[in-house]
């Protein structure tokens, strides 16, 4: 039987009960790192697009590096106003948003354990993140008409983290879900972000099928 990568070192993953009774749960080190390195990645991302965002509200005729050709062109996604839906840049809210997560990462790392409503709470951020970044997505293929390497990066990592979270909390009872849900989740966790990015790949290929073969 395969050994998944959320079930390694137990002796950091097993639940404790707290004071109140309420339990605190940890994580593996495969797990801590999976958060570590998809929080880094959507860090990066995230300051690449502000920075660029920067230098171009200081010179509207700036174009940023990533801006390649007609389809991946950075500068669209910029210029539009779906990259300041809340009044400010996107990528202001994911600066905080993944240093948050590389954190958690961090401490599942250092040993550290958190409460049910730490975990329902984590996870509900990535929700949160995943769905607005879906969003965009859609507005990316079929509104600005444009793609941004950037922000596709963020948006694998969102997807990786909300998906190894929810694994995560379905394996430990966070979570409530069939026994066959969490074995399946447990023996395959790698599935689901795997076909979600693959099915991405797949729509930004078929929307611009024409320009990638001409």
């Amino acid at each position: 039987m395969m050994t998944t990568a959320l079930a390694r070192n137990r002796t950091t993953d097993e639940r404790t009960e707290g004071t109140g009774g309420g339990g605190a749960w940890g994580g593996g080190r495969a797990f801590a790192f999976v958060l570590m390195i998809s929080g880094a990645a959507g860090l990066l991302a995230a300051w690449v697009i502000t920075l660029d965002k920067f230098k171009l509200l200081e010179d509207p005729d700036f174009t940023p590096g990533c801006s390649l050709n007609p389809v991946v062109s950075c500068g669209n996604i910029m210029k539009s106003e779906q990259a300041s839906v809340f009044g400010f840049p996107n990528p202001m809210l994911g600066l905080a948003a993944y240093a948050v997560v590389i954190g958690v990462g961090a401490g599942l790392l250092a040993g550290a354990r958190y409460r049910r409503w730490f975990w329902l709470g984590l996870n509900a951020g990535t929700l949160f993140g995943v769905g607005f970044c879906t969003w965009l997505q859609y507005q990316s293929l079929y509104s600005i008409n444009s793609l941004c390497l950037w922000c596709c990066l963020a948006w694998v990592a969102t997807i990786v983290m909300f998906c190894y979270v929810t694994a995560h909390n379905v394996e430990h009872g966070i979570l409530p879900a069939p026994a066959g849900l969490r074995s399946a989740l447990g023996e395959f966790h790698w599935v689901p972000p795997v076909l979600w990015t693959g099915v991405i790949g797949m729509l930004v290929l078929t929307r611009w099928w024409d320009f990638w073969t001409s």
